[in-house]
């Protein structure tokens, strides 16, 4: 079938499975670039195209393809790559990588002309391609900009001249003016050179001219390497980056979005011109570099934190600048005179006659404010006005107590006061409720209920607190939900694994402390043992619509998702759980019964829920399988189903034999998966096969009987 009788998605398909074939093979690359160039061409799909454009950005950049054979592979690509550029309407992810891509292959194009002077058609069509992306860096946007810069930098490096006692590495960037021949006949050393600088100038530009941080950024990154690599350039960029003021955009109020913009400008600027002080210490420069890094940070913090500031107090108009200023002498103050009675204690300690000032109730100021200012007004009160103002209290407190007691009046006085008995003093008693005076009148005789009534009458009349609502079974399961939430909350900024290790075991009390690992528990335990029981038998087949989910199972599903927020940094919680759910159904399974089982549920979930992420070096996969309570075929199924990754065989079938040589119980169940692998997986049979050649070598000689027998018949 043709490839235009094939889906978009299909394409697609056929090309990741070739991106396979070039990654675990490097040989492949030169064949798999010469075929997906028809297929990516400019009126191809967009879908398409961007996939093409992608792999080769990354094909003429990957270090593990020789640069021979990148040289070979550059002219294939060079028509494609000056169409894509020249359509003005292309897209923007595409028009990134092929300039990105051009970028990788100007020093190939420029090294396979040195070596070729004949192939005037491929120098050409790299000039052509140079000057559309020249044109594009005026009228681009920040994302494609940096690109072009990037390009800019590669020029740079190939048309400019290195030192000669630098020891070099070989590589793309090795190629300079210093291998071009004298007598070149496409190739002309001032020329190059001269537009290597313009561009240099040109990049430089973009710190005084440009206000974007990130093409100001990209810029200031680009230059490390051609400083470096290229010393004839160092005066140029150092002078640049020592007049380069990344504050030009805080003339006037700056948003949030400018002074983040200064901060990644000035701070890159500052690392770059650091590293350079670092790298050469001896450098007469380093006194100017450090000096102005100072001067830059100084500036950015004053920039920031002053504009809050209040500004400086201005001379007046018309006074000479050497007169001082006349002090103030403060007004007298007078305490006005108590007046006549009656007096509360307010009055006597008022000291102003401000109607505001005494109705103000001081009772609303929180009691820490109140000590804070007393004890600031006192640091700094007049001493002279203080003891003013504690005469006069005094001399307030003496008058009242030398004014003769008033007359009661014998028509107004209130029945029981005696004249003489001026010592009297009741006692006060708390009033009986109604409930307490129900109880004496439960001991007391009959004819005492009409007193108690009376009493009860007197006394305070009896509160009682609304009833709580009902406790709906919906209302529990929202409010257990939010607790079991807030605890994990809680969890993340306790301790770590490690720091302090509580008792292990099943037996272990869950709130023996508050550390992290006792939280977990409990929360562990309320999924697995908290409806142990309780649950209703499993009826195999059918399925309640009006089924509600379970505290339960609400708690799983929360420690599911703070599993999974970084399931490696929570293996050992996951590693908890489902060894607290794994015992749960072992106790349930010895009550009888056909109670639902959770631990293979669970087991399942998470590895289905992590496996998509491990890549080729993680380590979790090994440790969560060596650290399950319970494996079986279901569990080791998932984790044959990795060997669908050609990348990943290599840790899926290293688990597999970490868990024959540690985990004897388990080890002819492990024996069995790696022998389906080395079944349904082509690509994994070597690696399988060194291991069941070890533990099971009559499965590999048989397999091997079958295939000599098979090639013989075909024979």
């Amino acid at each position: 079938m043709s490839a235009t009788a094939l889906s978009i998605p299909e394409q697609i398909h056929q090309l990741n499975d070739a991106r396979k074939l070039v990654l675990s093979d490097v040989k492949h690359y030169p064949n798999v670039v010469r075929g997906i160039v028809p297929v990516i061409k400019g009126t191809s799909a967009l879908e398409l195209r961007r996939w093409g454009a992608d792999f080769l950005a990354e094909a003429f950049a990957t270090p593990a393809l020789p640069t021979g054979e990148k040289e070979t592979m550059q002219p294939y690509v060079m028509e494609w790559l000056e169409s894509i550029l020249n359509n003005e309407k292309e897209d923007i992810q595409v028009l990134r990588s092929v300039i990105q891509t051009a970028a990788s292959i100007y020093p190939l194009a420029m090294r396979w002309t040195i070596n070729n002077s004949y192939d005037k058609t491929t120098w050409d069509r790299m000039m052509a391609i140079k000057q559309r992306i020249l044109q594009i860096w005026d009228t681009s946007g920040a994302s494609v900009k940096i690109c072009c810069v990037k390009f800019a930098q590669r020029v740079v490096l190939a048309q400019s001249v290195t030192s000669g006692h630098e020891a070099r590495y070989g590589g793309t960037l090795d190629v300079s003016l210093d291998k071009v021949p004298p007598n070149h006949q496409l190739l002309s050393t001032p020329s190059l050179e001269a537009e290597g600088m313009g561009l240099l100038d040109r990049m430089l530009g973009v710190l005084h001219e440009s206000s974007d941080a990130l093409v100001v950024d990209a810029t200031i990154n680009c230059l490390s390497i051609l400083i470096r690599t290229r010393p004839g350039t160092s005066s140029r960029i150092l002078n640049a980056l020592l007049s380069f003021d990344p504050l030009k955009l805080a003339d006037g109020p700056m948003t949030s979005k400018q002074k983040v913009m200064v901060r990644s400008m000035e701070k890159t600027t500052r690392m770059l011109l650091i590293h350079l002080s670092k790298r050469d210490p001896h450098n007469p420069m380093v006194p100017r570099i450090q000096q102005h890094v100072e001067r830059m940070m100084r500036a950015v913090v004053d920039a920031f934190d002053g504009t809050g500031k209040k500004r400086q107090l201005e001379a007046p108009v018309g006074e000479a600048q050497g007169v001082k200023r006349q002090r103030l002498i403060p007004a007298e103050v007078t305490i006005p005179p108590l007046g006549p009675g009656p007096h509360s204690l307010a009055d006597v300690y008022a000291l102003t006659d401000a109607a505001g000032l005494k109705s103000f109730d001081i009772s609303q100021v929180p009691s820490p404010l109140i000590a804070k200012l007393a004890v600031s007004t006192l640091a700094r009160i007049d001493p002279q006005l203080l003891d003013k103002s504690i005469a006069a209290v005094r001399d307030r407190l003496q008058a009242l107590a030398a004014a003769p007691a008033p007359e009661i009046n014998a028509n107004t006085a209130p029945l029981g006061v005696d004249d003489d008995d001026d010592d009297y003093e009741p006692d006060f008693f708390q009033a009986e409720d109604a409930e307490q005076i129900l109880n004496k009148l439960d001991g007391a005789p009959a004819g005492s209920h009409e007193q108690a009534a009376v009493e009860g009458a007197l006394g305070l009349k009896t509160f009682n607190l609304p009833q709580p609502p009902q406790l709906s079974p919906e209302l529990a399961l929202t409010s257990g939900n939010d607790i079991v939430t807030r605890v994990l909350d809680m969890t993340k900024t306790m301790d770590e694994p490690g720091s302090k290790k509580g008792k292990a075991g099943f037996a272990r009390l869950a709130a023996s402390s508050g550390i992290r690992e006792s939280w977990l528990t409990i929360v562990t335990r309320l999924a697995t043992r908290s409806s142990g029981g309780l649950e209703g038998p499993l009826i195999k087949g059918e399925d309640d619509p009006s089924h509600t989910p379970s505290l339960s199972e609400n708690i799983r599903d929360v420690l599911y998702s703070y599993i999974m927020e970084d399931f490696r940094k929570h293996i050992d919680i996951s590693v908890s759980w489902l060894t607290e759910e794994w015992y749960n159904d072992k106790m349930q399974s010895k009550t009888g019964g056909d109670q639902p089982m959770h631990y293979e549920e669970c087991a399942l979930r998470l590895i289905d829920g992590f496996l998509p992420f491990v890549h080729p070096q993680d380590k979790v996969l090994t440790r969560f399988l060596s650290e399950l309570p319970e494996l079986n075929d279901t569990i080791l199924a998932r984790v044959k189903s990795l060997c669908k990754d050609p990348s990943i065989v290599q840790l899926a079938l290293t688990s597999l034999l970490y868990l024959v040589m540690m985990r004897p119980p388990i080890k002819e169940l492990a024996l069995d998966t790696v022998q389906d692998i080395w079944t349904e997986y082509e690509e994994a049979r070597p690696i399988a096969t060194k291991y069941l050649t070890k533990y099971r070598p009559a499965f590999i000689q048989a397999a091997n009987e079958g295939t000599d027998n098979t090639t013989a018949v075909a024979t």
